[in-house]
């Protein structure tokens, strides 16, 4: 097959992180990959070595006009057999570029219009002009996936997306990669300056994610000052890119509540299955979600987690993990708090089960197959 990855940017993010490490496991499979980016280049980005087209998309209607050109020009050399499309802006641009496919010269005598699969990934993905977008240029798109089922489910209720032509295909981890090494746990934990012996032993928990309103970050202060108060002890690392201006006001909440101290910002890392190993629990604290994948890589390195109930969490944690609502700091600190009080052995058995329910259900290599037996449905016009 000849698959166009359109995505918005390269960014580090999780959907980015998703659609390459998909992208990269096609091409290993003898298939021909391109991956199709609307934005300019960002400061940071996932590295790839596939082939990548840089629209150069900004807000203004010049600027998409000629980023679509270039992207129909784009797409009458390399001739793919799909599109697939992730989050709102490249799926919006995917079913324009189904729509110019229709008036390529000598595009149809080879083959029917170019079909776009367009994925949701996050339960929440704008407001109703957003919704209505989706729901009017739905003929667009020969079918369209979510991340999880509690993000269909409420795609098809907004009337987004029909339920005929929605279905659910998860993030998958890369167990490899995120798999437990206790010599990288005691390296990392040395040059942190872990206090590892006595009563003052530290418990090292680490959050990942973009600094946006999405994960939640008060909820998340909130909830371990109160750790902090019961716990003196007790360690909070933030893993996570400032997006915006709302970092200097996080900051001050949490100096505000006394955790100067207690809590280290790490900025954007790479490091992440290092940083894993080095934590001794994962805990998100977001508003809503589509299925995030830290919390997957956490329970792929054997972390217990604590997690809010948004979007496909409980799908994705199962009885692996512990669950808490949302915007309850409350609720979230007594958990984490429980977590730690526990018995290293118990906290141990957890983290075994979540890797155990990573391997069984959410491998990226199984994610893979999916994908391949779905672009071949969609070909032989069979969904």
């Amino acid at each position: 097959m000849r698959i166009a990855y359109v995505l918005t940017s390269l960014g580090v993010g999780g959907a980015e992180r998703q659609v390459v490490a998909l992208a990269e496991r096609m091409a290993l499979r003898g298939h021909a990959v391109s991956l199709v980016v609307l934005r300019p280049r960002q400061p940071e980005e996932w590295p790839t070595s596939l082939d990548v087209v840089r629209l150069e998309m900004r807000k203004t209607p010049a600027s998409l006009s000629a980023a679509l050109a270039k992207a129909n020009g784009f797409l009458h050399g390399f001739q793919p057999d799909l599109l697939h499309s992730h989050t709102f802006p490249a799926n919006m641009a995917a079913r324009l570029l189904h729509l110019l496919s229709l008036a390529r010269p000598g595009f149809r005598s080879r083959r029917p219009a170019l079909p776009v699969i367009s994925t949701i990934h996050n339960i929440y993905e704008g407001p109703w002009p957003r919704m209505l977008a989706y729901r009017l240029t739905d003929p667009l798109s020969r079918h369209t996936t979510a991340v999880s089922q509690a993000a269909a489910a409420r795609f098809v209720r907004l009337k987004a997306v029909p339920a005929r032509k929605c279905s659910v295909v998860t993030n998958g981890i890369d167990t490899q990669e995120f798999a437990p090494n206790p010599e990288r746990r005691a390296c990392l934990r040395a040059r942190m300056g872990v206090h590892e012996e006595g009563a003052h032993a530290e418990f090292v928990w680490l959050a990942a994610g973009r600094i946006v309103a999405a994960k939640d970050y008060p909820n998340l202060l909130r909830a371990f000052a109160r750790v902090h108060a019961a716990v003196a002890h007790a360690r909070l690392c933030i893993a996570g890119e400032a997006v915006g201006g709302g970092f200097a006001a996080i900051q001050a909440l949490a100096a505000g509540l006394g955790l100067a101290d207690a809590v280290r910002w790490l900025g954007l890392r790479r490091d992440m299955p290092a940083l894993l190993d080095a934590a001794d629990g994962f805990v998100l604290a977001s508003a809503w979600e589509g299925m995030p994948l830290a919390v997957g890589e956490a329970m792929a390195m054997e972390k217990p987690v604590v997690a809010t109930d948004v979007g496909g969490v409980r799908e994705l944690v199962g009885g692996s993990g512990v669950i808490v609502p949302a915007k309850s700091p409350e609720g979230l600190a007594e958990s984490m708090l429980a977590l730690m009080r526990s018995a290293p052995e118990a906290r141990a058995s957890l983290g075994r089960a979540g890797r155990a329910r990573i391997q069984e259900n959410f491998s990226i290599e199984a994610r893979a197959d999916e994908w391949e037996a779905l672009y071949s449905r969609v070909l032989e016009r069979k969904i």
